[in-house]
């Protein structure tokens, strides 16, 4: 990592000399990239940790007793402690490596919810979730015939809590978002989660959105199941993170079947393993844990509070330059007090289509989302198809906002 990192203010260009991708041109134009809520790039550190673990220590884990072998354990069991130490776990083995955020919720839907939940049992969700957090709920609808109780969306981009006692009296299971990934809402986990636990309940927190930006602790939060994924967090592709707490974990059964799960295995039956193991069916992802190890490295080193304080002000001066250059010909979802949400803007521009918005952004180098943002409930309820959304990260500075809005001007004047 550049030493630039330490810094304060916050320097991005001297960040930015950290990832590689962000030295190229697109269209001869330099790459402005705003699309960090969808994935972020990767640091240098990331590239060459995976990298060095193929080059010098590829070894299948927890089973051979050669040395390279048990190396390849130590760095793979390494990255678990950095994981459990970043978002504050009591222990190691509660956190579970899983291929994304996605397989992190369906692991606590499938296991832990056929498990222990019954036709009629209610299930408490909110309109602001990823699908990720809708669909396997919806699933076990279908095949348990669950209730399912949703937290409304206010029009001042927060969630309306009036009803939260209502909606969690006789629930068995609350699962909301930290952070909105379309409207940066940071919802009150920790009052939502002791109204679950008032009332019996367990909390999910799908922390996607929320793990890359905030200092996380998740007994703070109130959680007994937090959910997150690597990609997010300049980490790779194809691990996710489950954490729970251990006596939940202890008590559910496998998700998957199949080697390293496994106590032992008889035609007649078997014992699962120990956690964490008892979840993490097959070859795990080895490569991915050492970089998404070198990732939380990297985080840390920065201060997650130094990223939030970033993530705050970069967001505030994009409102304020959109508002300014855009006035009412721009409509911008979620919380108007960046010290309030995410760095992700959503947004609608005049009558141009979101597919339109990013297409001719691309010709200026600047990357962004458009579509429904998997939360096509959440755009029924903004009364949209899709928008456009701009998201911010380490790497972005106030010149990449003022190529968004040059970007936007001349979208604003291709369609005039």
């Amino acid at each position: 990592m550049s030493t630039s990192t330490a810094t304060t203010p916050w320097d991005a260009s001297l960040i930015k000399v950290d990832f590689p991708i962000l030295g190229q041109t697109v269209h001869d134009r330099r790459l402005v990239f705003l699309d960090s809520a969808a994935s972020s790039q990767k640091p240098d550190a990331v590239i060459k940790a995976m990298s060095g673990y193929y080059k010098t220590t590829h070894a299948n884990v927890h089973r051979g007793v050669y040395a390279m072998a048990e190396q390849a354990t130590n760095l793979y069991e390494g990255a678990r402690a950095k994981v459990a130490a970043f978002v504050g776990a009591g222990h190691s083995r509660e956190i579970i490596f899983t291929k994304n955020a996605t397989e992190s919720l369906n692991l606590v839907a499938k296991s832990w919810g056929h498990a222990n939940l019954r036709a009629g049992d209610a299930v408490v969700l909110s309109e602001i979730e990823h699908h990720a957090n809708l669909v396997p709920w919806l699933m076990l609808k279908d095949e348990l015939g669950i209730e399912l109780r949703y937290l409304a969306l206010g029009d001042d981009g927060h969630l309306d809590l009036d009803d939260l006692d209502r909606l969690v009296d006789g629930a068995k299971l609350v699962s909301v978002t930290a952070m909105s990934n379309v409207l940066g809402t940071l919802p009150p986990v920790r009052r939502i989660a002791d109204a679950a636990h008032a009332q019996g309940a367990l909390m999910v927190v799908d922390a996607s959105q929320y793990v890359p930006h905030l200092a996380t602790e998740v007994l703070a939060l109130g959680a007994d199941f937090v959910a997150f994924t690597g990609h997010k967090m300049l980490g790779p592709t194809g691990i996710g993170v489950l954490w729970g707490r251990s006596e939940l974990l202890d008590a559910m059964p496998p998700f998957l079947g199949g080697g390293d799960m496994i106590c032992d295995v008889r035609l007649d039956g078997y014992t699962p393993n120990e956690l964490p193991w008892k979840f993490e069916a097959g070859t795990p992802p080895i490569a991915e844990a050492v970089g998404l190890g070198a990732a939380v490295d990297y985080l840390d080193a920065l201060g997650m509070g130094a990223v939030r304080q970033h993530e705050v002000e970069i967001t505030g001066y994009a409102l304020a330059t959109l508002a300014d250059r855009f006035g009412d010909t721009i409509t911008v979802y979620g919380p108007a007090d960046p010290a309030e949400r995410g760095g992700v803007i959503s947004f609608s521009l005049a009558d141009v289509h979101p597919h339109d918005i990013s297409q001719v952004l691309d010709q200026s180098g600047v990357c962004i989302r458009a579509g429904h943002h998997c939360a096509k409930p959440l755009m029924r309820r903004l009364g949209v198809g899709a928008t456009a959304r701009a998201s911010f990260y380490i790497y972005n500075d106030h010149a990449d906002v003022d190529a968004l809005a040059d970007g936007l001007d001349a979208t604003t004047r291709f369609f005039a």
